[in-house]
């Protein structure tokens, strides 16, 4: 294996590893309304469970507030099931063609458990990226030891230095987005 593409494999898992951590923090509840709240729900309709983005037009008209319309009212009672089940301690509504989901404002003992919930998930991204060092460094000391692969012991150290500066940048853009979401949450 060649020592650029090490490097270059390690960094596509770490930004894997951060676009999954945006898509998990954006289902996080906050005080106010957010489409990435439901958007993910699965929803029983047509045979399949199918998420409720691919059935519904997300709009958050008010700051308290997530108004679905499905392509199909026929699914507006699957839709409402859907959202209940859940588990996001909403309640939405329907008069028949639309489905309005009002976001109440959280408890603060709620938002203590979200801070928490949001520094695991953090945590677990940060897991996920050591790895990929631990997995890039075991690579690059192969490509040392094999004498058919011309890397010298200095190569093997910059490029070790080059994933543990790359791991540096991840972790801090990791611990950004887990403050910002954790000040998103504690606002009133």
């Amino acid at each position: 294996m060649d020592p650029d593409m090490v490097l270059l494999e390690c960094e596509e898992h770490m930004h894997k590893t951060i676009d999954y951590l945006k898509t998990e923090l954006r289902g996080v509840r906050t005080g106010r309304a957010s489409v990435g709240l439901i958007e993910h729900v699965k929803v029983d309709c047509y045979g399949s469970l199918t998420e409720l983005r691919s059935l519904a037009a997300l709009s958050t008209p008010e700051p308290t507030q997530i108004v679905v319309k499905p392509f199909d009212p026929g699914t507006v009672v699957n839709i409402v099931k859907a959202i209940e089940r859940a588990d996001l301690g909403l309640n939405p509504q329907s008069d028949g063609k639309t489905v309005r989901v009002p976001v109440p404002a959280l408890s603060g003992e709620r938002r203590k458990q979200l801070a928490n919930q949001v520094r695991n998930m953090g945590e677990t991204a940060k897991v996920s990226v050591r790895n990929s060092r631990r997995q890039a460094n075991k690579q690059i000391d192969t490509l040392e030891k094999d004498k058919s692969q011309s890397l010298s012991e200095d190569q093997a150290k910059k490029l070790k230095d080059d994933v543990q500066e790359l791991i540096k940048k991840i972790e801090t853009a990791i611990d950004e987005m887990v403050t910002g979401k954790i000040n998103e949450i504690s606002e009133i």
